[in-house]
């Protein structure tokens, strides 16, 4: 009995629609457009997540580097002034690798050479947007690197400062596509330097691509690229997570004692995990998602008033069949719940509506910016909660008045 009478108020509230069907066509798309803003930007942040958390977990959660950054110091006066840290020096990065021996770790040097080489193969040469990375034979497990071809660089290639290279995968698709990339011979600045492995395929971070940079042993870099003040950056990889805390303090204390620091002064470098580092970028990512509910609230609430309003011009429409179904026998409850069906279709229709426009919204600015794109689950929960709460919030007043008509006024109503 119960499911007849749902399934009648159903028949009932589509043939409503069908009879209003400009407004209701209106009020559907005025909440598409506040559950497509909710679920488009929190599509984009879900890729934008998961793009980062993909980026940066390959260095590993045990993993933390020791680089040059801006600190700021508190003045007397309590401003604050920028100063910024003296770059980690070659004598500097070996005098560290040397003194730092904490257990179950493994260091690595390496600086960025230059990010505009070009690279020569037989006739052809790439454009001048190549990144050669001076680097050491730790280098490629601590970034969270892997070869799909070849093998990574050993110690005797870093010792013996072997004109050998690893390229990346980009490299395969260019100018080297057709021909195995290993023992090839290449030309960067007139060296010649044998491929001997190629780097797994790492995508665009914020489009700058990752696959279109070459590896050197990093004693080679520093004889072909000597421009002045060369920052490098070292890298520490932890094997047991659970003495990461304690390996950072040694590493700390290690850098101090190389740069001769008094216990009185601040560090002059910086140290920064992975995790860290990852979890401070994802924070940034919360304030789009919150941007995401002020939008989509500010666009709901109109849209939760057209609903209102539609549905109240309704009861008045339908004045008189409310009387007659009263004079009929019809319960209150009965003509409410016929009332309140409709709006929570007309409701649903505008979120399934929005949810549809959202992903393809997300999923467009999600490839355009070269984002993993992924299914945002909890935004398509959220958006049919969400329109799911401004049908009852809406069709609750409209509903009441409804079933509180008087059958007798009602069919007196023109």
């Amino acid at each position: 009995m119960m499911l007849k009478l749902f399934k009648e108020n159903i028949r009932i509230a589509f043939g409503s629609i069908k009879t209003q069907l400009l407004r209701t066509i209106l009020t559907v798309l005025i909440i598409a457009i506040g559950i497509t803003a909710l679920v488009g930007i929190l599509t984009v942040v879900s890729a934008l997540d998961n793009t980062i958390s993909n980026d940066f977990a390959s260095m590993g959660a045990n993993t933390f580097n020791i680089n040059q950054y801006e600190n700021k110091v508190r003045n007397r006066g309590g401003n604050e002034r920028e100063v910024i840290n003296p770059i980690i020096s070659y004598p500097e990065a070996v005098a560290f690798k040397s003194k730092y021996k904490y257990p179950f770790t493994e260091t690595s040097l390496s600086f960025t050479a230059t990010s505009t080489a070009e690279v020569k193969y037989l006739g052809e040469k790439t454009d001048p947007e190549i990144t050669i990375v001076g680097v050491d034979e730790h280098f490629i497990t601590n970034s969270g690197l892997e070869t799909s071809l070849g093998r990574s660089f050993n110690q005797f290639d870093i010792d013996n400062n072997t004109y050998s290279c690893i390229v990346g995968s980009d490299f395969e698709k260019g100018l080297l596509k057709d021909v195995n990339p290993i023992d090839k011979i290449i030309s960067i600045r007139g060296a010649r330097f044998k491929v001997i492995g190629v780097l797994k395929e790492k995508g665009s971070t914020f489009g700058n691509s990752q696959d279109l940079r070459v590896l050197i042993p990093i004693q080679v870099a520093r004889s072909l690229f000597t421009a002045p003040n060369i920052n490098y950056t070292i890298s520490v990889m932890v094997s047991k997570k659970e003495v990461l805390d304690e390996a950072i303090d040694n590493a700390t204390s290690t850098m101090r004692r190389v740069r001769k620091l008094s216990p009185v002064r601040d560090n002059n470098f910086g140290v920064v995990r992975s995790d860290d580092l990852i979890n401070r970028i994802l924070s940034i990512t919360q304030y789009l998602s919150w941007a995401a509910w002020i939008i989509s609230i500010i666009t709901i609430l109109g849209s939760s008033i057209a609903l209102m309003n539609i549905m109240i011009v309704s009861v008045t429409e339908r004045t008189r069949e409310i009387g007659v179904r009263k004079a009929l026998g019809a319960k209150r409850s009965t003509v409410a719940f016929q009332f309140f069906i409709e709006t929570l279709l007309i409701g649903q229709i505008g979120g399934i509506v929005g949810i549809v426009l959202g992903i393809l919204l997300g999923f467009a600015i999600a490839t355009a910016m070269s984002f993993v794109f992924v299914i945002p689950w909890m935004a398509i929960f959220a958006a049919f909660a969400t329109s799911f709460m401004v049908a009852i919030v809406s069709g609750l007043y409209p509903a009441i008045k409804a079933s509180k008509l008087d059958p007798i006024e009602a069919l007196r109503y023109e």
